[in-house]
């Protein structure tokens, strides 16, 4: 981080205005917190007012080569390099190795979430003082999430109901193409999601990577350790373990830009820009769909509770566009339980609540649930009246449950929904296989957006948000820690001691 000169500095009892926010943040933590490197700019800058890293960069005969290029910003090059491939050699990109760059990352991720929800949630509950508490926090956001979710299920229906996007396209489906699809759904009833809550074993849990059935065990284990004796170790053991998970996470982000490069890489060149054609009234639809709903309801939401959407979108940039990249929301699910901890969110809200949404509340695939029938409908000629309407936002709210962030699970619900109301719907699901995926990314945006506010606001309710450290987070000047390693150039408004409204 690029500091004056030691002689340059004033004088002062207070940190050097000279060094930069990350230092002065260091300074105050202890080393066992910090990197080596950390740790030994932090000694070096007490003993001579100035860092190691600085004074290697003021040496004779020596040139500083740091990175300067933070993480989000190197995800984001690797989505523009394959977008790039993808159009200019898609016979290249749709190459299986090229592929397996996206899969592995995801499949990297998904390998520590069950572990991350576990340790969070527990030590959550273990240290929250009042049982009762922890059932509050979760009935509020059971609560909150079937309100938004009604919401964004009304809005797709009153969307495709006022824009029809498929009027006029007279599509003739290929039954074939999504026949695993409607068999898959004939397994996704109401009745199986209850029974899948509960794992048959622990362990089997954890193996099959079930987000809701590890936080049904991990609730029930935080329990059992609340107000026992003789499980102070057990604390201390599962909070250590956390930490090293998501020292983890650390290690596994390093390569999202290559996991973004060969998702985007493959999605291009298979499917092809020109897949879009005359399906592009639809995407369209959804994306604009999809932006009313973060910034208009989301947007107020934020409002009422007081601060701004566009600022919490950008201090989530880095796990939005792992979203975008990989199009499946459970890639950025461990970051995001860490960065909302880092904004003044307290462990137990975020580690109850962010879980939970990922399977009660899933905004922009309920978008999708009543916007996509009716534009199968329209494409296929077949009327829907209001009951029939009403009966696909009914069901859509049911069959939506459980659609973890997982890319492709969208269509599967889509097609038990379907099932559900017009069984001659389900070949029209074909219409829009080909732009799937374009609009898959479109809902695991929209999900992570709707759970990450859900955790402020819910933790507001609690008076479990840190206002003023929330405020310095949302304004840069509290650095996220891997942005620090990372080499991100801390934001220089941190240095002002003014303040403003979030």
């Amino acid at each position: 981080h690029f500091m004056l000169p030691a002689a340059q500095c004033r004088i002062s009892s207070r940190p050097s205005r000279c060094a930069s926010p990350a230092m002065t943040q260091q300074l105050g933590r202890s080393t066992e917190e910090l990197s080596p490197i950390a740790v030994e700019n932090v000694q070096s800058y007490r003993r001579n007012g100035t860092s190691s890293t600085h004074m290697l960069g003021a040496a004779p005969g020596l040139k500083r080569c740091r990175c300067r290029f933070p993480l989000y910003a190197q995800v984001m090059a690797g989505m523009v390099l394959g977008i790039l491939l993808g159009w200019l050699a898609p016979e290249v990109a749709a190459n299986p190795w090229i592929e397996a760059l996206g899969k592995l990352f995801v499949k990297m991720v998904k390998m520590i979430i069950a572990p991350i929800i576990f340790c969070t949630v527990v030590s959550g509950i273990a240290h929250v003082a009042d049982a009762a508490k922890v059932g509050r926090v979760a009935l509020k956001a059971i609560v909150y999430f079937e309100v938004i979710s009604t919401l964004a299920l009304m809005i797709g229906l009153l969307v495709a109901e006022v824009v029809q996007p498929g009027r006029g396209l007279h599509a003739e489906p290929d039954e074939a193409a999504v026949k695993k699809y409607e068999e898959e759904a004939e397994q996704h009833s109401t009745l199986d999601f209850v029974m899948g809550i509960v794992p048959n074993t622990v362990v089997s849990a954890f193996v099959d990577g079930e987000i809701l059935q590890v936080l049904f065990f991990s609730v029930i284990f935080g329990f059992a350790l609340l107000g026992a004796e003789k499980v102070e170790v057990l604390h201390s053991l599962i909070d250590q373990v956390a930490h090293g998970m998501f020292g983890v996470v650390k290690i596994i982000m390093k390569f999202a830009p290559f996991g973004a490069f060969g998702a985007m890489a493959h999605t291009v060149g298979k499917y092809g820009i020109g897949t879009l054609g005359s399906l592009l009234g639809l995407v369209a639809t959804n994306y604009v769909t999809s932006l009313f709903f973060v910034i208009g309801v989301l947007g107020l939401v934020c409002l009422c509770v007081g601060f701004n959407i566009f600022r919490f979108l950008y201090y989530l940039k880095r796990e939005l566009l792992l979203v975008l990249a990989t199009s499946s929301s459970e890639s950025a699910l461990p970051s995001l339980l860490e960065r909302l901890q880092e904004a003044g969110l307290s462990k137990p809200v975020v580690g109850l609540v962010v879980p939970l949404g990922y399977s009660f509340n899933l905004d922009g695939t309920n978008i999708y649930m009543t916007l996509t029938p009716l534009f199968i409908s329209q494409c296929m000629g077949v009327d829907l009246s209001w009951g029939d309407k009403i009966k696909v936002l009914a069901v859509a709210m049911l069959t939506s449950k459980g659609a973890a962030g997982v890319s492709g699970a969208g269509f599967i619900t889509l097609a038990a929904t379907l099932g559900s109301i017009h069984p001659e719907l389900v070949p029209g699901m074909a219409i829009v296989l080909g732009i799937d995926k374009f609009m898959s990314e479109c809902r695991s945006l929209t999900n992570i957006c709707g759970n990450a506010v859900a955790a402020v606001v819910i933790a507001h309710m609690e008076g479990e948000l840190d206002i003023k450290e929330f405020k310095a987070a949302l304004h840069g000047r509290k650095e996220h820690e891997s942005d620090i390693e990372d080499g991100g150039k801390a934001n220089e408004s941190s240095l002002d001691d003014t303040d403003s409204d979030v």
